[in-house]
C-alpha cells in the first residue's frame, strides 16, 4: 500500500475482528455522532482517529461483509477494501444526509456486492446461483432484501420515515444494534424503541412494495 494509506492498514490481512454490535474498548456502545466525528477527522488526514473508528466498527463491516460475499478470506480483504474507500473518501460523509455507521455499511454493502459480482462474471451463472437446487425452497428474508436493493432505493426508502423512524432503524438495520441498545442510545424506554423500530419497518416494506 502507498503512503496515503492509513498505518492502520498497512500491516496486511485485517487484525482480530469477530461479530459484535459497534462498541468501545469498554464494551460498550459507540455514539452515532461519536462515529461522524471520527470520520471527520479521516477527512483530516487524522490517522489516530482511523485507528479508532477501525477498532469499534470493523466487527460489524466484517460480519456484514461475511454474510454477503460468504468466504472469510474473501471477507478480510473486502473489509480492508471498504476502509480504504472511507480514508479516501470521508470528505464525502454529510451528517445532514444520514448517520455515520449507514454510511460506512453503505460503502461495505457496495463492496460486497461488487465482489460478489466479479465472483460470478468469472464462473458459470449456473453455479453461482445454485440453479442446479432449484427445488430448494428458499425463504424471502429482510438479508435477502438488503442484498437486491442498492444504496438509493435504500436512500429513497429512508426519506419515507420520520426522523426518529429513521433513526432507529439505521442504528438496528444497517449498525446491529439490539433494541435495548438502540433505547439506550436514543434515550428511550425500550418499549418506544421497539414501537418506533416496528413502525418504520413497516413503512418501509409499504415503500418497497413488500406485501404484508
Amino acid at each position: 500500500m502507498d503512503e496515503q494509506t492509513p498505518a492502520k492498514l498497512q500491516h496486511g490481512r485485517r487484525q482480530d475482528v469477530s461479530v459484535h454490535a459497534v462498541d468501545d474498548s469498554s464494551g460498550r456502545p459507540v455514539a452515532p455522532d461519536r462515529l461522524g466525528g471520527l470520520i471527520t477527522a479521516c477527512s483530516r488526514g487524522d490517522d489516530r482517529s482511523f485507528a479508532e473508528l477501525y477498532d469499534v466498527t470493523a466487527p460489524r463491516v466484517f460480519g456484514l461483509v461475511l454474510r454477503v460475499v460468504r468466504d472469510h478470506a474473501q471477507a478480510e480483504e473486502v473489509t480492508q477494501e471498504v476502509y480504504l474507500a472511507v480514508w479516501r473518501t470521508a470528505a464525502s460523509f454529510d451528517p445532514a444526509k444520514g448517520s455515520a455507521l449507514s454510511w460506512l455499511m453503505t460503502i461495505a454493502h457496495r463492496r460486497a456486492v461488487d465482489r460478489v459480482r466479479s465472483a460470478q462474471a468469472q464462473t458459470d451463472r449456473d453455479t453461482a446461483y445454485g440453479l442446479r437446487d432449484r427445488d430448494r425452497d428458499y425463504d424471502v428474508t429482510a438479508e435477502d432484501a438488503h442484498r437486491s436493493m442498492d444504496a438509493e432505493r435504500v436512500r429513497k426508502a429512508l426519506a419515507t420515515l420520520t426522523p426518529s423512524q429513521a433513526e432507529a432503524i439505521e442504528l438496528a438495520y444497517f449498525g446491529g444494534y439490539t433494541h435495548r441498545e438502540v433505547a439506550a442510545l436514543l434515550k428511550l424506554p425500550v418499549g418506544t424503541a421497539k414501537t418506533r423500530i416496528r413502525d418504520g419497518l413497516i413503512r418501509l416494506r409499504d415503500a418497497w412494495g413488500v406485501e404484508r
